[in-house]
């Protein structure tokens, strides 16, 4: 019975009791007209009753023109009366002494208790959300279980993650075909901990497995077992693994264990805090004096560093799965996926999309072509392009155009030249990524951004693409001091200074490309703060040599930039003036104003090189998702995901 009907039915009882209140307390009104004792009288002495009818102190008569009415003796009696119906020849008729059901005594009796019990437990059902389970239900299991046809999802619909996809298929085998396991000695892992980045398809993997193996699949998340009373997370564990069994084989899918399965001895209450309590419960039922085979626990988390080590010692968790996120392959995949489900134009190109987005795990993807499609739907369009796409990543990366900022001409022209400097640096400093398109759109906090897009997806670099990545993070200040003077330089290089610093302590101190320090760890992150912080106390000729290997790497990379734009300050003039009247220019027209040749016009600008509509934003190229707003600490070795592949102002 659902919550619906049990909800209808307490009702029902309600209202029928109120109803049967309302007859008993109603029975004594007759419906007749009331007149008062002294018409009455009158009409006695007038001789026009006919008869009249005694029932305590209510009198009912009828007269002789045919009429009834009713009428209530005054006081407790009147010993008259009698003797006057007699003289008024008005024949009188006694009732018998009236005796209450014992029903209806009980009804009046004990109404208002168990209305306000019904209120109470009413009340109490909606606090506790228990599923329809009762008011006491505070001990019953919240997992949603989903039945073989309910679950649609496959591995086909698992992308991005093969790796992963091979360490569980056997698991699909186990649910299938236990014996052929059992009869040679061999046991299936009783639990599988997935570990990964929000939005790396963890719960869709989960979801794959049983699927695939078409069983029961038990869905909970680690919240739900924690509650304010105390025991309600250790009941609600025990009632889950026996519904398990009931259902075995099966799957429990516990998502965030993290919020269960924290270090025990870390909670106010010592060994007596609920939350342990429930992760002892959950330890038992998982490894302890009862086998529960045939019941695989599949559990979540992106934070395995803070879970209690009895909760991961084989036997529970045997087996660990990192879900991380997907290379360009993988990206491709996942797209391909989401991609089925919009119409698309041919011009869209999965691998194109998947080169751009380095760092974006499946759920960004995701979000990525829902953005896309909703450009596409407020255009009024039919399919979705490769515009939409570019568009979507800008607005995801950057933020939406500002287009509404007022800027001045002089502060426009500040920052194409800023821009152009980022992106003539970039395309001649050796190592380094390519330039896929410079713009001085604003959007989100920058003016302006040069993007530059890896061929892959990198793990590590060499010390020569890290100082050449110093000189690009400096391209716009210099271009800003070789066109208006050291006094006329602007704060719009405050993200590129920080990032270029923290490249640079990090080769000094991290990562062994200085020379004169050597490869010695002389900085590492704060395991609890995650801040960098020195290994040990170092001296202070120690201390000496590194500020000054840092400002080397800082001053030699940062008069690079100088010297590469004074050689070629024609181009940043002819980029400067480009970006004026362009606002955005693509990877080949860069290369065509290095080159010394005039700049070709895309698709959508007329005769006079003048933009019609909106058309700049049209002709970009795929862009890295990171910008220098994001600033990647100097503690770690840089990759996609934390290097920035452009540089704003």
């Amino acid at each position: 019975m659902n919550d619906i009907s049990k909800n209808f039915i307490l009702w029902l009882v309600i209202a029928v009791m109120l109803f049967l209140l309302l007859q008993a307390l109603g029975s004594s009104n007759s419906g007749l007209k009331e007149v008062d004792y002294t018409t009455f009288m009158r009409e006695v002495a007038s001789q026009r009753v006919v008869d009249a009818n005694i029932d305590d102190r209510q009198i009912q008569f009828n007269t002789r023109s045919g009429e009834s009415f009713q009428t209530f003796i005054p006081g407790n009696e009147d010993p008259q009366l009698i003797d006057t119906l007699l003289a008024g020849n008005v024949t009188v008729f006694g009732e018998p002494p009236h005796k209450r059901s014992i029903w209806v005594s009980l009804l009046l009796n004990w109404f208002p208790f168990l209305l306000l019990i019904g209120v109470w437990v009413f009340f109490m059902r909606q606090m506790q959300g228990g599923g329809g389970r009762g008011a006491m239900s505070f001990g019953k299991s919240k997992a949603k279980m989903l039945t073989p046809d309910q679950i649609k999802t496959t591995f086909a619909d698992v992308a991005g993650c093969d790796e992963a996809k091979e360490d569980v298929k056997e698991l699909v085998d186990y649910l299938k075909e236990p014996a052929r396991f059992q009869e040679l000695g061999g046991k299936i892992p009783k639990g599988i901990l997935m570990v990964g980045p929000p939005g790396t398809g963890k719960t869709l993997l989960a979801r794959a497995i049983a699927g695939e193996a078409k069983v029961p699949f038990f869905a909970i998340s680690g919240s739900d077992f924690v509650e304010m009373f105390v025991g309600v997370g250790a009941a609600r564990v025990r009632d889950m693994f026996e519904q398990a069994k009931k259902s075995a084989p099966c799957i429990i899918f516990i998502d965030e264990i993290d919020a269960v399965g924290r270090h025990r001895g870390s909670g106010h209450g010592g060994g007596n805090d609920e939350r342990e309590q429930t992760l002892n419960q959950m330890l038992v039922e998982m490894d302890g004096f009862e086998d529960n085979k045939g019941i695989i626990i599949i559990a979540a988390t992106n934070r395995p560093d803070v879970l209690d080590k009895a909760l991961l010692r084989p036997g529970r968790f045997d087996r660990e799965v990192n879900v991380s996120l997907p290379d360009v392959k993988g990206r491709e995949q996942i797209l391909k996926v989401h991609l089925r489900k919009i119409r698309l134009a041919a011009d869209v190109d999965a691998k194109t999309i998947a080169r751009g987005t380095p760092g974006y795990s499946g759920a960004e993807l995701a979000n990525l072509v829902n953005e896309a499609a909703l450009f596409a739907a407020r255009k009024r369009k039919k399919i979705v392009t490769m515009e939409e796409f570019e568009l979507a990543k800008d607005k995801i990366n950057l933020g939406a155009e500002r287009r509404s900022l007022t800027m001045t001409e002089q502060e426009k022209e500040m920052t194409a030249y800023h821009e152009a400097g980022h992106a003539i640096i970039g395309s001649l400093v050796p190592g380094y990524w390519d330039l896929h398109k410079v713009t001085i759109v604003p959007r989100g906090r920058a003016l302006g951004v040069a993007h530059f897009l890896p061929e892959g997806d990198d793990t590590s670099h060499t010390k020569e693409f890290y100082q050449s990545q110093i000189s690009v993070m400096f391209g716009g200040r210099a271009a800003e001091e070789i066109i208006y003077g050291k006094d006329k330089v602007t704060s719009g290089a405050s993200s590129d200074i920080q990032y270029a610093t923290s490249i640079a302590r990090s080769m000094v101190t991290q990562w062994g490309l200085s020379e004169k320090v050597g490869p010695i760890l002389t900085l590492e992150q704060n395991s609890f703060s995650g801040q960098p912080q020195k290994v040990a106390t170092l001296s202070p000729e120690l201390s000496k040599l590194i500020d000054d290997e840092i400002k080397y790497f800082i001053d030699t990379n940062y008069d690079r930039a100088v010297d590469l734009l004074n050689e070629n300050i024609d181009v940043l003039h002819a980029m400067k003036d480009a970006l004026m009247l362009y606002e955005t220019l693509n990877a080949s027209q860069v290369k065509e104003l290095i080159a010394r040749k005039p700049v070709t016009p895309v698709d959508g600008w007329d005769d006079n090189d003048t933009p019609s509509g909106d058309s700049t934003k049209e002709y970009t190229m795929p862009e890295s998702k990171n910008d220098t707003d994001n600033q990647a600490s100097d503690d770690k070795p840089v990759t996609p995901k934390d290097n920035p592949s452009d540089t704003s102002q």
